[in-house]
């Protein structure tokens, strides 16, 4: 069977845990879900000299909260308390000063003032960040209370004007979650209508469900008056009975009463009032705090079941980010370059998947020689260089002083070399096109590697190698397209001029009518016509076309073989050697210089570090939860 002690202790220990890491009612820390606003709370509220402090006091039994005139409370305190068995040394424990037992009350006092003025300042600023108290007595129930700052509508002290609005917006943070519990108190020598506990209270709690009055200073009322009308639900009605509590004069605070005997006098007076005995049961801060503690216990047992499907929600939300951020990194220098190697092969086969078709962007490779390549080819001036006035200039220069005898071979081969020249300009296009696509590939690839998105310093180095690794593939490889062009410039292919007048033979030649009577010579090849003229526009014309023909010849061969050079110099080396320079370089680093090369940026890591904490929160918290045994 659950037992009140283990269900509320269970939720003690998950709020100072969700305290550490930062997450506590009335921050705006908005980036996890909050633990701490799915678990059940009891919040004390009430006015200044509403007699808050009092009531606390009162159901501790100890004189322990700060004392003084304007705002005292101006931090959230998480009263945890917690009964241990009669004969045992009551002790008090500050979760900021853990394992330190205090059994000094009046150090209790003096540390709850400093530990405020540590994060307030002497300014008398309020804070949302709350102060851990837990006390362990054998003279309490267990039971968790907030005492949050008191309302009021004046800033005093030298405080900022914005203080009373302030203490209005974190007390209204707390108990305006559906899982708070709201201690209204309201002194009755009031009227009960100008209550700044109540008039709040109806605000966020429209049906009384989660209220619960208590109306103080009783013995305070004008002489005649009484005020059953409140503690009997007529004034004002809530779904809980309204408890009346007497607290200690102002005169036994200054003569130190003991609360145990202030305990007594309450009780002793509830008896004999004609006004309230007959509601003496059911008066008094001892009967408030069992109230309290039984209805904390069932509420929290009731919303068992939401709490655990919001933690185990939350850690696979946790596990699925810690995931995607990556995991901490090991800080010896073996692990981290293991690290760096596996992140560049990882990034190597998200490269080589564009290439290979896994991916998009390599087909623009192809386009480079099925589309561009040809259009350069045809875009060059070789008609240009070979119409007829360059090739009369040529031929004519050829030869010098001597004209040519029978063919103007000199001139040949000036014109083929002029026209191959220009094949240069599209081989080196063609490695600059393929560079271009292949350095966007490393970009996206780059990118596109997840785990890299971790490291930019990793990511730079990676960037400047692979980029100084394809710089080397493109000189190497437009040197190698370049030979190819001057392979064709410095050794013709024979055979075809050989093959010219067989060719023109057996079309028939226009310039050279077919004559029976036309001599031959023992070669059998073709006597040229007396009538034609070596120096006409139609034997430079058809020496232009010659040319013409032979460049076409090294056009369509040039057209296969560019490709070939440019993909075994670029393509083929980046498949197989992008990083290999990296990874010697890699491989001599110091320690220092690979842990640089994981640094990670700063968001990333707090980010982590976040997620780590709080999924340890959770995890933690769950493992709470099993280990108490509740019934629904």
């Amino acid at each position: 069977m659950t037992t009140m002690e283990s269900l509320i202790g269970l939720v003690n220990r998950i709020q100072q845990a969700c305290t550490k890491l930062g997450d506590y009612g009335g921050s705006d820390n908005n980036t996890f879900a909050s633990l701490w606003e799915a678990l059940p709370s009891v919040a004390v509220v009430g006015g200044q000299s509403s007699g808050k402090s009092s009531v606390l006091e009162s159901i501790v039994g100890r004189d322990f909260l700060p004392r003084g005139s304007g705002i005292v409370t101006r931090r959230p305190l998480v009263l945890q308390l917690h009964k241990i068995d009669d004969g045992e040394k009551e002790y008090a424990e500050f979760l900021h000063r853990q394992g330190r037992k205090i059994t000094d009350f009046a150090a209790v006092r003096h540390e709850i003032q400093e530990e405020t003025d540590r994060v307030t300042g002497k300014t008398k600023q309020i804070s949302p960040i709350p102060i851990h108290l837990s006390i362990y007595s054998p003279k309490v129930v267990n039971l968790t209370l907030i005492d949050l700052p008191g309302l009021t509508k004046v800033a005093v002290d030298g405080q900022p004007e914005s203080t009373v609005e302030d203490i209005e917006t974190m007390v209204r943070s707390y108990v305006e979650k559906p899982n708070c519990i709201i201690l209204a108190i309201s002194p009755a020598n009031q009227d009960i209508a100008t209550s700044d506990a109540i008039k709040l209270a109806r605000e966020v709690d429209p049906s009384g469900e989660r209220t619960f009055g208590v109306l103080t200073k009783l013995d305070l009322m004008d002489k005649g008056t009484n005020a059953l009308d409140v503690l009997e639900g007529r004034s004002y009605r809530l779904q809980h009975p309204w408890v009346g509590i007497v607290n200690r004069s102002q005169a036994d605070i200054n003569k130190n009463v003991d609360m145990i005997i202030a305990r007594r006098k309450e009780v002793e007076y509830f008896e004999t009032s004609p006004d309230y005995g007959h509601l003496a049961s059911k008066m008094g801060s001892v009967y408030l705090a069992k109230l309290l503690s039984q209805h904390l216990e069932s509420v929290i047992r009731e919303r068992i079941p939401s709490i655990t499907s919001l933690i185990n929600k939350s850690i696979e939300e946790l596990e699925s980010e810690m995931d995607h951020l990556g995991r901490p990194i090991a800080v010896d220098a073996g692990a981290q370059l293991y690290t760096i190697l596996e992140l560049c092969r990882k990034f190597e086969r998200v490269f080589k998947e564009h290439l290979d078709g896994g991916r998009p962007g390599g087909d623009r490779i192809y386009n480079v020689f099925d589309n561009q390549l040809p259009a350069a080819l045809r875009k060059l001036p070789i008609d240009k260089h070979l119409s007829l006035q360059n090739v009369k200039r040529v031929v004519s220069e050829a030869d010098g002083y001597q004209p040519h005898l029978i063919a103007p071979e000199q001139g040949y081969r000036r014109l083929i070399e002029g026209a191959l020249s220009y094949f240069r300009g599209p081989a080196e296009a063609s490695v600059d096109a393929v560079h271009f696509v292949l350095k966007e590939l490393v970009r996206k690839s780059i990118g596109e590697t997840e785990e890299l998105r971790r490291f930019p310093t990793l990511q730079a180095e990676l960037s400047a190698a692979t980029n100084e690794a394809l710089e080397r593939f493109r000189e190497a490889s437009k040197k190698t397209t370049i030979r190819l062009v001057d392979m064709e410039s410095s050794y013709l292919t024979v055979d075809f001029f050989r093959k010219l007048p067989q060719e023109m033979e057996k079309a028939g030649n226009p310039a050279q009518p077919s004559n029976p009577a036309q001599p031959t010579n023992p070669s059998n090849r073709p006597v040229p016509n007396p009538n034609d003229d070596r120096y006409g526009e139609g034997h430079f014309r058809r020496i232009g076309s010659n040319v013409s023909s032979y460049i076409g010849l090294v056009s369509d061969t040039l057209r296969i073989t560019i490709p070939k050079a440019v993909v075994y110099c670029q393509v083929r080396e980046a498949k197989q050697s992008l990083l290999s320079y990296f990874f010697a370089q890699i491989g001599k680093k110091e320690a220092k210089q690979l842990s640089q090369l994981l640094d990670e940026d700063p968001t990333v890591m707090e980010r982590r570090q976040q997620c780590f904490k709080r999924l340890e929160l959770y995890k933690a918290a769950r493992d709470e939860i099993d280990s108490v045994s509740w019934v629904r």
